[in-house]
């Protein structure tokens, strides 16, 4: 049985409808509205009410796509995103001269008639026929809006969107069937309501509240009659009624609305006389979409996070259908950024390296205990010229970042320390440590020992000559001093040093795990990522507790819905009593040694400073108890050695890592905690060894070094795990995309 209107069976013009769609089927009287003759689809034979009603009538209304909000962690805007600029709002709050100017074009009989109206089809067939041609159409709101419909489900889609648009008797008479299902299921407000929403008004803008915004920067209920009737206009042809482009053009159309809604009884001839006096008069939003626009630097930051959505799986099952939820949009994202920690960062980046440098900087800031991202953010813009890029430094390549990372230095090193002393070694233990070495001829793995069977054997040397021990634990730390971390690996083998990256979420940048050989696992040779430094070294604050990353706390739907979201995952990844003596250890890298210009006032902190193999990279990672952060400079094509280069206006002899990555950390992070508590590590007693005052190697003596400098960080002396040349994509040094049509070696 056929179903029933709100108020009664089914009106004269459903019955007139259904006859219609049988004439349709005839090709008898729509022929004369544009459209084929029914015998090219082979319909005629269906020339009865009966063969009408056999045709299916299930229109599934898709949600309608809409902008999706990303906030900060307090709220604020960061950007927005949208396959659709498009924002639902209830009939209620579109202005009445919006309703009334849009019904007087497109369809005046709207209230008067069911889902075709056949009086405006025999005026629209007679006025064609007057015209020799198709002068005038006569679909009616429903049947526009069961069209956009169409279109909408078809997305992006090319082909799809031809085929919800071809102008086929077939496609004709399913609208017909369907704008009457429509008619009957939703009734003349809800369909005027849904019209406004998903109709196209140009410039970007789907739906009447984006219109507005975009034409007029003020909201659909405040649209006042001239407004209106502009944006009416433009529903017939967005291109050629553009008023952003041909104002006259739209002034005309503005006008034969306002007229038209003075024939209908909607205003006064008066009103209509005054409206069309009045000059156009436009405050044009343009259109933001995208991370490319997000405010305080942190388009780098809102593409991880799209990332994040489209890769969860708390999202969806499949790739397909986290594209689909993002894509349909609407939603309201709170993510993690904290404003202040993103400004300090932002502040502290312009400070000191500009995005015209050779070399860049990228810096990250997490919570420890939670895993929060606070702050991310680089001195290479997010875009397409020269001097910006896609590339997020801070991060992996899954999830935008360069291919591999970028080699640490010894940033690495308080790895090693936390292996070797949760497996028993003291925080006094002493190594002979002299200037220079081989590597050892073998060195234990979790698997097959690693030999160093090359001639020559594998060497390496401390950066300064007066670096000559022995040296314990405590002042090998402070002053980076290569071979004494080379032989405390030889020590421990490379197996716990490996479990204990492996427990600190430490991979490579390009995902993989790190290969087992010294150079890597003492030195920082091999490339990781910013975020991966700073998660990793936030267990050292959190009492030894690893966190994984995470970027988004609440996910909200149009309809007010909530999302699940990922949740950090924290694991004990040493005692707290390693943590602790870590944590002693690297506020001596602060307090007397190499990362001295990084320290922060009236606070806790401690951190390593890292510098590679010919300046290449040079990095500074530090923590509070409530901050964790990293900072890379270097080239992102790793093409350009730091020495005699300007970085920020300041000329640098060379780059160490305490030098220029350490004072970014301090601004950022000052700035970060700006009216936080100050919480104190819990620190452990590591005794001196005997003073020595004796010419041969002892402990007791200053050898006029500059200790605020990063010694012998990353020298990589193995061929075989070479820093890969190509960091950001392409192949053999071709120009890559966003490093400033720098070329790689």
């Amino acid at each position: 049985m056929p179903k029933n209107r709100s108020g009664g069976g089914l009106t004269a013009t459903q019955q007139a409808a259904k006859f219609l769609g049988v004439a349709a089927l005839s090709g008898v009287v729509l022929a004369g509205i544009a459209l084929p003759a029914a015998g090219a689809l082979g319909l005629a034979a269906k020339g009865t009410v009966e063969g009408f009603d056999e045709i299916p009538a299930n229109l599934k209304t898709p949600p309608l796509s809409q902008r999706t909000k990303i906030l900060d962690s307090k709220g604020g805007m960061l950007a927005t995103v949208y396959s659709r600029d498009r924002t639902v709002v209830p009939l209620k709050d579109i202005s009445p001269y919006m309703q009334k100017a849009i019904i007087a074009i497109e369809d005046a009989r709207f209230y008067q008639h069911g889902a075709v109206d056949l009086k405006g089809i025999l005026r629209a067939m007679n006025r064609n026929v007057q015209a020799g041609g198709t002068a005038q159409g006569a679909s009616t709101l429903t049947q526009q809006y069961v069209k956009n419909v169409f279109v909408e489900e078809a997305g992006d889609d090319p082909d799809k969107v031809a085929q919800a648009t071809q102008q086929t008797m077939g496609r004709k008479i399913q609208e017909l069937k369907y704008a009457i299902q429509v008619e009957e299921e939703l009734g003349k407000k809800k369909i005027l309501e849904n019209y406004l929403n998903i109709t196209f008004f140009g410039q970007q803008a789907y739906g009447i509240e984006a219109a507005s915004q975009r034409y007029f920067s003020k909201s659909a209920k405040d649209l006042k009659l001239e407004e209106a009737a502009l944006l009416a206009g433009i529903v017939q042809s967005p291109s050629r009624y553009d008023p952003v482009n041909d104002a006259e053009e739209a002034t005309k159309r503005r006008n034969t609305v306002l007229q038209r809604m003075a024939d209908v009884g909607d205003i006064t001839r008066t009103a209509a006389e005054k409206a069309q006096a009045t000059p156009i008069k436009l405050r044009v939003s343009k259109p933001k979409n995208g991370c490319i626009t997000a405010v305080s630097g942190a388009s780098f930051f809102c593409d991880y996070v799209r990332k994040v959505f489209l890769t969860d799986p708390v999202y969806g099952k499949t790739q397909e259908e986290r594209a689909k939820v993002w894509n349909q949009g609407g939603l309201t994202i709170r993510t993690t950024l904290d404003p202040q920690a993103q400004a300090g960062v932002q502040d502290s980046i312009k400070s000191h390296v500009y995005k015209t440098d050779k070399v860049a900087t990228a810096v990250t800031l997490v919570q420890p205990g939670t895993g929060k991202i606070m702050g991310m953010g680089q001195s290479k813009p997010y875009g397409f010229g020269a001097n910006e890029t896609q590339y997020n430094y801070s991060v992996n390549k899954d999830m935008g970042g360069s291919n591999f990372g970028f080699p640490t230095g010894s940033t690495f090193k308080p790895f090693l320390a936390a292996a070797a002393i949760e497996g028993g070694r003291p925080a006094t233990q002493m190594y002979s440590s002299p200037y220079e070495m081989d590597y050892p001829d073998t060195v234990q793995t979790c698997g097959k020992p690693w030999v160093n069977n090359t001639v020559p054997k594998y060497h390496l040397k401390n950066e300064s000559e007066s670096e000559e021990g022995p040296y314990a634990l405590k002042e090998a730390m402070a002053k980076s001093v290569n071979t004494y971390f080379v032989q405390m690996l030889q020590d421990i083998g490379m197996c716990p040093v490996s479990q204990m990256t492996d427990k600190l979420g430490v991979v490579q940048g390009d995902g993989t795990k790190l290969p087992q050989n010294p150079s890597t696992l003492t030195l920082g040779s091999n490339g990781l990522s910013p975020l991966t430094m700073a998660s990793a070294y936030a267990a050292f604050a959190n009492q030894g507790t690893y966190c994984t990353p995470i970027a988004i706390e609440a996910v909200r739907t149009a309809d007010g819905k909530s999302l699940p979201v990922p949740k950090t995952t924290c694991s004990q990844a040493m005692s707290q009593t390693t943590a602790d003596t870590v944590n002693t250890l690297l506020r001596g890298v602060i307090d007397s040694g190499t990362g001295q210009q990084a320290g922060l006032q009236s606070r806790d902190n401690a951190g390593k400073t890292g510098t590679t193999d010919r300046r290449l990279n040079a990095w500074f990672v530090g923590y509070t108890p409530n901050m964790s952060g990293a900072v890379w400079v270097g080239s992102p094509s790793q093409s350009v050695e730091m020495e005699g280069v300007t970085i920020g206006g300041v000329y640098q002899d060379k780059v160490y890592g305490g030098q220029v990555p350490g004072p970014i950390w301090r601004d950022a992070m000052t700035n970060a905690l700006n009216g936080l508590p100050a919480p104190s590590f819990n620190t452990i007693d590591i005794p001196d060894p005997p003073d020595n005052t004796d010419e041969g190697p002892g402990r007791g003596r200053d050898r006029g070094r500059d200790r605020r400098r990063d010694r012998g960080d990353g020298n990589n002396p193995f061929p075989g795990v070479s820093i890969p040349p190509d960091f950001l994509g392409g192949n053999n040094g071709a120009q890559r995309p966003g490093n400033g049509g720098t070329k790689g070696p």
